[in-house]
């Protein structure tokens, strides 16, 4: 190696978050620093696996612009450095992919996708032998080992073997989700249906134009997407088509963004009593949801509504982990089943550490990224939107009814999260040096008797809601979360803290939640 850092040409540093490197595509995500980053984990790979040369390489993309190409770069860096490298020949899940690198017994996988981040980003995840996110001492050496165009390795090998992947993934959806059953019990049969009424559920899957695109349709019988609503039906998909510019949205399933599923569901309700919908990210492994009411799903509901299934319904076991910016109710439904729960910092990557580690059932996050047992250390929004429906059918209600029966048995529990565009990183890690050295004594009248630092600054209230200021860790971000026994609590706390950041000559711009 020639010794360069790892910054890149703009200045800007090749560093990866919590879930891989991203970038602004044509400024520091490009051709040349993708197979910098490609040839690092090379190197890597090589190191830390004896056995790399008998295993292969698995290198995959979703529908982002040039995503395909950025991949195809990846590959041929991976092939001159003497991988086997099963190269997708469609856009992936991330999900699928990691599968596909625990299912072949692969080295790792490279997966060119910027997940949920606004359309001008790429980045590239590189996921381990276990099949989830490589671990933080890995991606460290990679770092430490990018580096120059001229080290790069582009030629010889042997050609990338061009692969569909999805078939083994949807095998493994059907180990874990009764979908046979699912099928045979809404599909239409000579216009009738046995069960509740025909139909018991219709589901609406809004993919965002991201790479989660014909999934559910190929696992339930159909040869493309599903985007017929003409009755009768109990599946269809919106969104399906490749869209570099997401629509104008940012591909997260959060409730500003899925405006579309949340008209679709409402109207089809007034046809189909059981109506929900889900919505996937642009690589399919977060999950937002929406019932039949109108009424949005939020992570934190979607992760008690699955912990309750699995145990009660499936009667699976294990410990439960939740990362530091999710729900209380979480944690309650645990203690209620006598489960230990794990607080972790935010990112996926601590509840994969765990999962590796011990016995865990489930593990969330707010952002909507769920892990189950049985699977792969890895979130999974497809998975979950299975499962939501295998939970509405086993319970016969929608999941806002459900969600009620929630709060009757633990309380209510209501979240919201704004997000700051920043002016200054440094003004960010001046404010929350600030708040955890010298937090208010209350908010609105409410007592602070708690400040907890496990990722960023947490203040506890003596009602038992929070308020939680952090940075991103993939954006110039500052995320502001709040949970109450109260909407309008949530409210009040997140005016607060915009208020708090506003004073400390932060934000630039807001992005509502």
């Amino acid at each position: 190696m020639s010794g360069v850092s790892a910054t890149a040409a703009t200045g800007e540093p090749v560093k990866f978050g919590t879930d891989g490197w991203r970038g602004v595509m044509a400024a520091s995500f490009t051709f040349d620093n993708v197979e910098r980053v490609a040839q690092a984990s090379c190197d890597h790979l090589k190191a830390r696996h004896p056995d790399w040369a008998s295993r292969p390489l698995i290198v995959g993309y979703d529908t982002r612009f040039m995503s395909e190409r950025f991949a195809a770069a990846a590959a041929r860096v991976g092939a001159a450095n003497g991988f086997r490298v099963l190269f997708s020949r469609v856009p992936a899940t991330t999900p699928n992919l990691s599968w596909l690198v625990k299912q072949t017994g692969a080295s790792a996988a490279f997966i060119i996708t910027a997940s949920h981040n606004p359309y001008e980003y790429n980045g590239f995840k590189l996921k381990a032998d276990f099949g989830g996110s490589a671990p933080t001492a890995d991606t460290e050496d990679v770092e430490r080992r990018l580096g120059g165009s001229e080290d790069v390795r582009r030629e010889g090998g042997r050609p990338p073997e061009r692969i569909d992947p999805r078939a083994p993934y949807l095998d493994q959806l059907r180990n874990l989700v009764d979908v046979d059953g699912m099928r045979n019990r809404l599909a239409p049969r000579r216009g009738v249906t046995t069960g509740l009424r025909w139909p018991d559920l219709f589901v609406a899957a809004d993919a965002m134009h991201g790479a989660g695109a014909g999934y559910l349709s190929e696992l339930f019988g159909y040869a493309r997407p599903q985007t017929d609503l003409a009755p009768p039906q109990f599946l269809a998909e919106i969104r399906t088509g490749r869209d570099p510019l997401f629509g104008g949205t940012n591909p997260e399933p959060i409730s500003p963004n899925l405006s579309a599923l949340v008209d679709l569901v409402r109207k089809e309700a007034t046809r189909y009593p059981m109506a929900l919908g889900v919505g996937f990210d642009g690589d399919a492994d977060r999950i937002g949801a929406v019932d039949g009411s109108g009424l949005f799903v939020n992570s934190h509901q979607i992760l008690a509504l699955i912990l309750r299934h699995l145990v009660e319904t499936k009667g699976w076991s294990g410990g439960v982990v939740k990362t530091f910016s999710t729900s209380r109710l979480v944690e309650k439904l645990a203690a209620s089943y006598g489960l230990p729960v794990h607080e972790v910092p935010i990112g996926f990557k601590y509840i994969c550490d765990l999962m590796l580690r011990e016995d865990i059932l489930i593990g969330g996050e707010e952002s909507g990224g769920i892990g189950i047992k049985n699977h792969i250390p890895e979130r999974d929004g497809l998975l979950c939107g299975l499962l939501l429906m295998e939970i509405a059918l086993s319970r016969g209600k929608g999941l806002a009814a459900q969600i009620a029966d929630l709060h009757e048995t633990f309380g209510p529990h209501h979240y919201d999260r704004v997000d700051l565009t920043l002016r200054d990183r440094a003004a960010l890690s001046e404010l929350l040096a600030s708040l955890a050295k010298s937090p208010p004594g209350s908010v609105d009248l409410l007592r602070v008797t708690d400040v907890q630092t496990l990722d960023g600054v947490k203040l506890v209230f003596d009602d038992g809601a929070w308020l939680l200021f952090r940075g991103s860790g993939t954006e110039p971000v500052l995320r502001i979360y709040a949970e109450a026994p109260e909407p309008e609590e949530v409210k009040r706390l997140l005016r607060y803290g915009r208020e708090l950041a506003k004073d400390a000559g932060q934000p630039v711009g807001m992005l509502g939640h």
